[in-house]
């Protein structure tokens, strides 16, 4: 179904037409993953770089303390400092002790130095202080504080980062010890660069992927897009496909979504159909007073002009009138049970003998026209839950109907049987019948087969009245076979 476009649909479609940028949906999901992960990367590389870095130093502190006990635990003094250092490697010969000596000497990468009182430098034995041991020496304020303390000390040499013990020997004399956490410091950019670098691209590869997965995976809520600019561009039939692997909460979206378009769709025609109704309804209400009221105005004006002046044509235009004006209040008295039967009034409900009312309509059609073969099968009782008022309509413009359109002595049979939980009242008469075509505009409002008497509001009269009872109204018929309408009814 086709409906002209509106400016609102124009609207719509141009806004789910239009250039998906850094605002869009998919946009801030890739960017709230890349921010997290840069966040995520950023909190880990910290931690790792510190932990590696402080797991390094521990190493360097450890080996000073190991240094550092050593002299501490073997009592050396200076004077066995000088003399191991002018024996140098003889000290492999010596005795075990001579060896536990030489082993508490410093690593060969640690920058040792004694210093007196004053805390300058002192030459062990013939080698005098180098310019690096001046500068340790030189860069510590009070090394008995340094000898006394517990835990190893930064301290800066030339520029570079060290850490520095100090230990008392036996006779007094302070030394001073520092290794160089240059080469920790080296690793610890290293690792820093490679951890950016893979965070970079990882970041990259996460930014690529989500935006893949995001179109995928938002590839439904784009296609309810387009279906409700479509929709509103007029197209109402359009509906949401289905993904091929949809999620659940999409998928659900996407039903619910199809079931109200489904709603909306059909509520759409229904309204369409009740406003052509409505206006087919309003002519052909007019088109049927507008015949009463000619003739009722005709026969006005010509007493108005004094043109009857035989009391015969008084008369015979006077029961004119009065003919007409009958008939149009009919007509008017149908509208309104239509109008009020549209609005689903309340029925007054109860227990009714449908056989009862069914031998009291035989019993006026015989009065009416005693010359009419008629049939009845409504024996002993057939309970129902009715309006009485509206099932006696019902009998009434049924039977009014065979002896409009049927002739005199056309057979009419009446029967109301309870068969499956239902209750059938069927009449039947052997008149002509109905064509095809006639039969399916049958309950239609002013619908008259051939263009034949009566207000043609009988059946859908009929129809309204069975509707409000919960029941259906259908009718079998064919040219020269007669006409069988069977009201079907709940059995309670």
């Amino acid at each position: 179904m086709r409906r002209a476009r509106t400016g609102i649909g124009r609207a719509h479609g141009g806004m789910g037409r239009a250039h998906r940028g850094m605002s869009s949906l998919r946009a801030k999901l890739t960017w709230v993953n890349v921010v997290l992960l840069a966040l995520g990367v950023i909190v880990a590389t910290g931690v790792s770089v510190m932990g590696m870095r402080h797991y390094l130093l521990d190493n360097v502190d450890a080996e000073l303390q190991r240094s550092r006990s050593s002299l501490l635990s073997t009592g050396l003094t200076m004077k066995d400092v000088e003399q191991l250092s002018e024996l140098g490697i003889a000290l492999d010969k010596l005795s075990p002790g001579g060896r536990e000596r030489a082993s508490a000497l410093p690593r060969g990468d640690t920058l040792f130095v004694a210093v007196d009182e004053r805390g300058d430098p002192i030459a062990i034995g013939t080698l005098a202080p180098t310019s690096r041991q001046r500068t340790l020496a030189a860069a510590v304020d009070d090394p008995g504080a340094v000898a006394a303390g517990s835990e190893p000390q930064d301290i800066t040499l030339d520029g570079a980062a060290h850490r520095m013990v100090g230990a008392e020997l036996a006779d007094g004399t302070t030394v001073l010890m520092a290794a160089d956490t240059q080469d920790v410091e080296s690793g610890v950019k290293k690792a820093l660069k490679l951890d950016a670098a893979f965070g970079v691209v990882l970041l990259g590869l996460l930014a690529v992927l989500t935006m893949i997965s995001a179109h995928h995976r938002l590839r439904p809520l784009e296609d309810m897009v387009e279906t409700a600019s479509a929709i509103a561009d007029g197209d109402l039939t359009r509906r949401v496909p289905s993904s091929r692997a949809p999620a659940m909460e999409t998928e659900q979206l996407r039903v619910a979504l199809n079931s109200m378009l489904h709603q909306v769709e059909s509520a759409f025609e229904t309204r369409e159909r009740s406003s052509a109704q409505l206006r087919r309804f309003v002519a052909d209400a007019s088109h049927e007073l507008r015949t009463p009221l000619s003739a009722i105005r005709g026969y006005l004006q010509l007493y108005d002009k004094g043109m009857l002046r035989d009391p015969a044509e008084r008369t015979r235009a006077w029961s004119r009138v009065i003919a007409e004006t009958d008939r149009m209040g009919r007509l008017v008295d149908e509208l309104l049970i239509l109008a009020r039967l549209d609005q689903q009034p309340e029925l007054r409900f109860r227990n009714v003998d449908l056989s009862r009312l069914v031998r009291d309509a035989a019993d006026d059609l015989r009065v009416q026209e005693p010359e009419r073969p008629l049939a009845v099968r409504a024996e002993g009782a057939v309970l129902v839950r009715a309006d009485e008022s509206g099932l006696r309509q019902v009998l009434g413009n049924l039977l009014a109907n065979v002896r409009v359109h049927t002739p005199a002595d056309a057979p009419v049979t009446l029967g109301v049987e309870r068969r499956d939980g239902v209750v059938r009242l069927r009449v039947a008469d052997r008149g002509p019948g109905l064509a095809e075509e006639d039969a399916a505009r049958v309950f239609d409002r002013f619908f008259r087969a051939g263009g034949g008497a009566g207000s043609g509001l009988g059946m859908a009269i009929v129809q309204g009245v069975v509707a409000a009872h919960g029941g259906e109204v259908g009718v079998e018929t064919a040219p020269g076979a007669g006409l069988t309408v069977t009201v079907t009814l709940p059995a309670r």
